[in-house]
């Protein structure tokens, strides 16, 4: 399998998951200004949609969009508990979980790289980025990870995103059940060689 993805973007995720499997696969830069990899492909002839992450599988499909990756990846081997069984309300729950993530909280961070929104504007999203936060530091307070039964997906997606938030002056002291969930997670061997691997 081949991961396209871009230092700081969302392909850390699946990223990260690769390495908690012990899946084999080859790391392929894009550069997100040009489109090209490093080796001077076009990335558009891989990717239409024109952004990371993208997994080439060994058949040549390409899938795309974190959270249907995330699942492929977890289903792959299935022992090490990253996603609970399809057809299972678990799974569901895991589902509800990332979609809450891709669309409230990525999706949020997001519109803030925008440099076409006034300050008022990303005044705006940040208040209901911060309602999001809430949420997930309620859940946090309650458990040590997003998912009852211990890391997951999910939480190699909400880890990545959250990380964004020093980019907008986003303190997430406010939160310290948040704090805590990075730091947890970022102490995992998977998570640190991914980061160095990215140079991040």
């Amino acid at each position: 399998m081949k991961l396209y993805y871009a230092p700081h973007a969302c392909s850390l995720a699946p990223h990260i998951v690769l390495r908690e499997l012990g899946l084999p696969f080859e790391l392929i830069h894009v550069d997100n200004t040009t489109k090209r990899t490093a080796s001077g492909e076009d990335f558009l002839a891989i990717n239409s949609k024109g952004y990371v992450a993208a997994l080439q599988l060994d058949n040549g499909q390409v899938l795309t969009e974190g959270p249907a990756i995330l699942q492929y990846l977890a289903d792959l081997r299935p022992e090490a508990n990253l996603a609970a069984a399809n057809g299972t309300f678990e799974r569901v729950r895991l589902q509800e979980c990332l979609n809450f993530i891709s669309t409230e909280i990525h999706g949020g961070l997001g519109w803030l790289f925008s440099s076409q929104f006034p300050d008022e504007v990303k005044a705006l999203i940040k208040e209901k980025l911060f309602k999001r936060f809430v949420v997930l530091s309620q859940a946090l307070e309650r458990q040590d990870y997003l998912m009852a039964d211990g890391f997951s997906i999910a939480d190699a997606y909400l880890f990545t995103v959250l990380r964004w938030a020093h980019l907008f002056a986003i303190d997430l002291d406010q939160w310290p059940a948040l704090v805590r969930f990075q730091v947890r997670i970022d102490q995992r061997p998977a998570v640190k060689a991914a980061l160095a691997a990215e140079w991040v």
